[in-house]
Formats: structure tokens, C-alpha cells, sequence
């Protein structure tokens, strides 16, 4: 007998289940209603799994407990060394290393706002995160504290040298007590928890102010989806819940789907978290194999380079069930590679921002597998409506802009008043991509009203770029735009009007841009022209015809 999307929602979500909802006040947001309220509580309900390896790096695995002893003794560090009081903001600078996660949880349990920031940044970069959010504390890795020793805010270093005036982690460690105890801090649901930095199209990027229901909501949004594809596909619930997830995650935790999608949800489930220095598909078949892993989140070039890559058919990977991947357009043809390669895996696509606490909407199992094009249905918490330029809301099928209500979507931007009337609109956020609802409710992703390029899950925001490559002394005009790659979705590409009498060639500019942009950003295809850019009358650059006339097509 088949299950209706209906009946699985109300079977999921009924008095007394799981995901039992509430509505927040009179707001018509709905909650998980048994969601944890705030960090703190996460932390204490994943102290119950205690000897289960909850963290692997390496030949390194820390359990749930060893975990709690070093988050709380750091974030007693914090406090009575470094004065961390609530509303006080810790910054985070450092690859997938089992300390990102303590420092995490650390600024969390001691009442300030964690701000992971983007390790692949560039020194100027990451003191503009640390001057923007006015972080008190800063604990790095030893390639980014070399970055960030100039900044003049105390710094805590790992796995790597300390720079003059900083602080070892371990020295600030010292040792870590069997009874151990969280510093005393009252925290509440709608209190600020995090900063996540999204690059904004005026090239500038905009702090994500997260609460800490946000965060505790995000573990509920992510398991009720991989129940709901497994109630749709007529599978036991109850086994499939009781399976333990140990996950590997391909993805940096300084962003939302790294932090929400994976580490927040394995704290919940009591699974395992399986972390990389970076990605390598080779390294990646290696740990499926070693950790027993069961599901792998990534985005869609982690699934397709893992197939393509020359020991696929060498390693056991019969552990691995689930291929959960999103932050980027899914290839084509990446579901049916799946199918021919995997038969008996279960892939899911899921969409999400920075500024909805990772997922929103989700399509997997059978769903996937019948619109495969869709990113499916939005969580049972989660409302999602398309709207026209004037904020109407238009009917199934017309295109217009996503909008979305939740749980989820954050408070709005770190001290951007403006940028946030503007994105979340009467309790809306307005997400700047141009999609489509069917009549059955399921959501299509046709466009990014913004103007932004997806490499391989990387937002790289055109402006950014125009503007570096505006310093060039030669540029005289500049457009960047998406050119299409099977793997990583997206690589970036420049259109360059030189100015007369000067040359360059694109070597030369990529090595300009490399001292003021990240290396994701630096454009890989370069187009030269005599010609003006193709502009509207208000000057715009218009770049579907530019894509046409340099992409053909």
C-alpha cells in the first residue's frame, strides 16, 4: 500500500512523537517541540553516550565524554582567563581539526557567540571577520594564527606554532578534570549563538546571526528528513532509527551544512563524526572502509569524484547507506551514476543557506528517485512560498522568488540593519533564488536571482571578484560569470576589457588576485575582448548574454 506524503507527516509529527510540533506564540512558525532549547542542554543529553567514539581525525578517536571534560574545561578557560562573558564573540579559525569542534562547543557552553570563520580566507579576510564581529578571543590552527597574529586580540593557537604574545591550546588546556562542571550561564532560546559569514553581493560579507533555537532545531530538521524518505519508502522507522550513523563529513565545519547537517546532528544521535583535513575522494573510500561509515555529506562533487576515482571498486564500502549531498546544483546525470554504481545506497538532495541553518528542504528516497530534478518538500516546521517583485504570492507552477518561514531562519545580519529589513520581510526570508512550486509541493530551483557562482558548494559572489580584478592596472572592465563544470558544478569565469595600450594575460592576473581574494575565487577560464561589455540601459552588465556569446549555447 502506498504512504502519502500526508500521512507520513502526521505519523512523524502527532502528539507524543519525536517530532511532535508547536507553534512559537501566536507567530504561526512552528518548533519542534521536544528539540533541545539551547546549546548547553545539546551538550549535557550527549554526555549519555559517554565511551561511544563520537570524534575521528587520523588515528585519533575522542569519545562523547572526552569531548564534555575538554569542551567544559575550555570554556572555564574562557571565562576566568579571558573574561568570556554571554554575548561575547569567540572566533574560530582553523581546518577540520577535533579542536574546531571543542572550541565550538567551548564559546557555546560558556554563553558567548561562536564565529566560525572561513579558513580558506585570506589574511585580510579573516581581519575583516574579526574586526566586523569584534570577536574577544581567537582560537586558530598554526597556518591561519600566522594570518591572524596582527589582529591584537588574544590568540589561542593548535597544531602549530604560536606566534609571539599567543597562547598554546594546550598551555590554556592545562589539565581536564573527570568531574569537570559547565560555567554558570543562563541561556534561552531566542539568545544570539552564532555568527556564520555569508559573502554579501556588494562584496563585503554579512555576519549570519544564529539563535540558539536555530542551532537546536537544526539536529530534528535533518533526522526527520531521513525518516520521512524512509516511512515513504514503506521501511521499518524504528530499526532505521536505531541504526547508529557514523558519518563522514567532506565539507568544512565552518559551514552551516558541516556545523548543522553533520556535527550538531551526530552530538544528537550519539553517531559518529568522521573528520578530513580536505577533501581527497582516494582518502575518503580509505575511511568508508576503516570507520565502518554509514553516511557520507558533502556536496555534489564529493559523490562524483568518489565514483570516478581509481579505487572505487577496490574498497568495502558496504557500510555506507546514505550519499546526503547539497549547497550546490546537483549534475544531471549524478543520480543515475548513483544508481548504476551504488544501486543500493539511498541518495538525498538538500537545500538550505546560511541564514536557515542548513536544511530546509529536502528530497530523498522514492521522491528523489521520481523528481530528481526538484529539491524537494520543505520540513514539517518549515514553510515555503514563491512571491512576484511586489512580495505577491503566486500560484503552483509561476516563477518568482523563494521565500521561507521557520524555526530555522536566523534572527538576520550582524549589526546590518538595513541588509536585514530587506532579506526577512514580516517573518519571511527572502532568499534571492527564483523558483517554482508544484501542485504536490515540491520546490524547484530555476534560477539565482543573486549574483553568485557555486563552486563545488563555495559561494563565490561575482562582485567580490569584479572588484579585485578592478585594482588591476590593465582592467578596464570586468564581468565574472558561472561556467559550467560536471564536478564541481561551477568554476568561476572573467570577462576582461583591457584598457588601451596595456596588456596582461590571465597567468598575470590570477597571480595579482591571489593577494587579495581566497584561491576558490581566482577565476579559472579568462575571456579577453576589444568590445564593450553588453550593458542594459541602467547600466547593468547583462550577463545571460555575455554566457551566450562566450559559452556558445
Amino acid at each position: 500500500m502506498t504512504i502519502s506524503h500526508a500521512q507520513v507527516q502526521a505519523q512523524l509529527t502527532g502528539p507524543g512523537q519525536l517530532f511532535e510540533t508547536e507553534e512559537i506564540g501566536d507567530t504561526g512558525v512552528r518548533t519542534w517541540k521536544h528539540a533541545p532549547g539551547q546549546f548547553r542542554a545539546l551538550l549535557e543529553m550527549s554526555r549519555f553516550h559517554g565511551e561511544k567514539v563520537f570524534l575521528v581525525y587520523e588515528d585519533e578517536h575522542i569519545t562523547f565524554e572526552e569531548h564534555f571534560r575538554r569542551a567544559a574545561t575550555l570554556a572555564n578557560r574562557l571565562v576566568t582567563d579571558y573574561g568570556v562573558a554571554k554575548g561575547d564573540r569567540v572566533a574560530i579559525a582553523m581546518r577540520n581539526y577535533p579542536e574546531w569542534v571543542v572550541s565550538f562547543s567551548a564559546a557555546l557552553a560558556a554563553g558567548a557567540i561562536a564565529v566560525p570563520l572561513n579558513a580558506w580566507w585570506t589574511e585580510q579576510e579573516l581581519a575583516y571577520g574579526v574586526q566586523d564581529s569584534g570577536a574577544k578571543v581567537l582560537i586558530a590552527d598554526g597556518e591561519r594564527a600566522a594570518r591572524l597574529a596582527g589582529t591584537g586580540v588574544p590568540l589561542i593557537v593548535t597544531r602549530g606554532q604560536a606566534p609571539a604574545g599567543a597562547r598554546s591550546f594546550e598551555e590554556v588546556m592545562g589539565e581536564v578534570a573527570a568531574d569537570v562542571t559547565l560555567p554558570a550561564v543562563e541561556l534561552a532560546p531566542e539568545d544570539p549563538a552564532t555568527i556564520f559569514y555569508t559573502s554579501g553581493t556588494t562584496g563585503k560579507p554579512k555576519g549570519a546571526l544564529g539563535s540558539h533555537r536555530n542551532l537546536g532545531q537544526s539536529p530534528m530538521t535533518v533526522a526527520y528528513g531521513l525518516l520521512r524518505a524512509v516511512a515513504l519508502a514503506g521501511k521499518d522507522i524504528g530499526a532505521a532509527a536505531g541504526v547508529r550513523r557514523v558519518t563522514l563529513l567532506t565539507v568544512p565545519l565552518f559551514h552551516v551544512t558541516g556545523c548543522f547537517s553533520a556535527l550538531t546532528t551526530t552530538m544528537f544521535t550519539g553517531g559518529g563524526l568522521v573528520l578530513m583535513y580536505k577533501w581527497d575522494a582516494g582518502q575518503a573510500l580509505e575511511l568508508i572502509e576503516r570507520e565502518k561509515v554509514t553516511a557520507m555529506i558533502g556536496v555534489p562533487t564529493n559523490a562524483w569524484q568518489l565514483m570516478s576515482h581509481a579505487d572505487f571498486g577496490k574498497r568495502d564500502l558496504s557500510s555506507l547507506t546514505t550519499l546526503g549531498y547539497g549547497g550546490a546544483p546537483a549534475p544531471p546525470k549524478l543520480l543515475e551514476r548513483i544508481n548504476e554504481n551504488m544501486p543500493e545506497r539511498s541518495a538525498s538532495n538538500g537545500y538550505g543557506m546560511t541564514e536557515t541553518t542548513a536544511l530546509a528542504v529536502g528530497n530523498g528516497g522514492p521522491d528523489y528517485q521520481a523528481k530528481p530534478d526538484s529539491i524537494g518538500l520543505p520540513s514539517a516546521v518549515v514553510d515555503v512560498r514563491v512571491v512576484d517583485p511586489m512580495g505577491e504570492v503566486l500560484a503552483a507552477g509561476e516563477v518568482g522568488e523563494l521565500c521561507v518561514r521557520g524555526p530555522n531562519v536566523i534572527m538576520g545580519y550582524w549589526n546590518k540593519p538595513q541588509a536585514t529589513a530587506e532579506t526577512f520581510v514580516g517573518g519571511w526570508l527572502h532568499t534571492g533564488d527564483l523558483a517554482r512550486i508544484d501542485e504536490e509541493g515540491f520546490v524547484y530551483i530555476v534560477d539565482r536571482a543573486k549574483d553568485m557562482v557555486i563552486r563545488g558548494g563555495e559561494n563565490v559572489y561575482c562582485a567580490e571578484v569584479e572588484a579585485a580584478l578592478f585594482e588591476h592596472p590593465a582592467v578596464d572592465d570586468a564581468a565574472v560569470i558561472g561556467v559550467p563544470h560536471d564536478e564541481l558544478g561551477e568554476e568561476v569565469g572573467a570577462v576582461l576589457r583591457l584598457k588601451p595600450g596595456t596588456a596582461t594575460t590571465a597567468e598575470e592576473v590570477r597571480s595579482f588576485l591571489a593577494e587579495r581574494i581566497a584561491k576558490f575565487k581566482i577565476p579559472a577560464h579568462f575571456w579577453f575582448r576589444d568590445d564593450e561589455l553588453p550593458r542594459n540601459p541602467g547600466g547593468k552588465i547583462l550577463k545571460t548574454h555575455l554566457r551566450r556569446e562566450v559559452l556558445g549555447g
